[in-house]
């Protein structure tokens, strides 16, 4: 059986303040190019692996803010990641997770993406504009979720006939695909050239077209982004 090399380790030019981030990905020249991209950006790439045998240990040694992982890795290439991205729920929830996936999987992400906190997926193939990609980074690093728009698509294209969501009006529906990507009222008033004080309007809207009962703002936020992923 392989061993794992030592984790690769870096100081942060910021005496430690840059987010420590752990890359699990077996595809070798990925995962280096996103180190050069992490380093280059800020980040404190502390710890690599390429096999999901070394996730958790190296999660649990290293105390990463930030796990960035494949779903599908060694030794079945499978659902190793997502697994190991559930135990890292469960064992430590303040650390962020990022999963990375070349197909749209939402259904195996479902309950990691449910929490609503400090986790991303995206598509690999989205991974080309460095500046969105560290954007999401420090997103979920500062405790925020982020779903790839491809993602959110699908999940609209396909409503169960008995939609939850089906008194919501287009403009609603596209408020409602926005907070599903993580973003904040002034976010997604910039994406739809709206003022954000329509967009509260609209989210205040939406939540109470769920009968969502009164409770944290951010919390209802993410009840609502759950009752749009599981509205099928």
């Amino acid at each position: 059986m392989p061993t794992e090399p030592s984790p690769q380790r870096t100081q942060s030019d910021e005496g430690g303040a840059a987010s420590r981030v752990l890359l699990a990905e077996d595809d070798v020249l990925l995962r280096a190019g996103l180190a050069g991209l992490l380093e280059q950006s800020g980040f404190d790439v502390v710890g690599q692996t390429g096999d999901s045998a070394w996730i958790l240990p190296l999660v649990r040694d290293l105390k990463p803010d930030l796990v960035v992982m494949d779903i599908r890795m060694p030794p079945t290439n499978t659902t190793e990641g997502l697994d190991a991205a559930r135990e890292i729920r469960k064992q430590l929830p303040e650390i962020g997770i990022l999963l990375l996936s070349a197909h749209a999987e939402v259904e195996h992400a479902m309950e990691l993406l449910a929490t609503g906190q400090r986790i991303g997926y995206l598509l690999k193939s989205r991974v080309t504009d460095v500046d969105e990609f560290v954007e999401t980074l420090e997103r979920i690093v500062r405790g925020g979720s982020v779903m790839d728009p491809a993602l959110v698509q699908e999940l609209v294209g396909a409503r169960r006939r008995n939609d939850p969501l089906a008194e919501l009006s287009q403009r609603e529906h596209e408020v409602l695909a926005l907070m599903a990507e993580g973003r904040s009222n002034a976010g997604i008033a910039r994406r739809l050239w709206v003022t954000e004080g329509t967009v509260e309007k609209h989210v205040r809207h939406i939540l109470a077209k769920l009968n969502l009962a009164e409770a944290d703002d951010d919390h209802r936020r993410v009840l609502a982004v759950v009752t749009f992923l599981e509205s099928r």
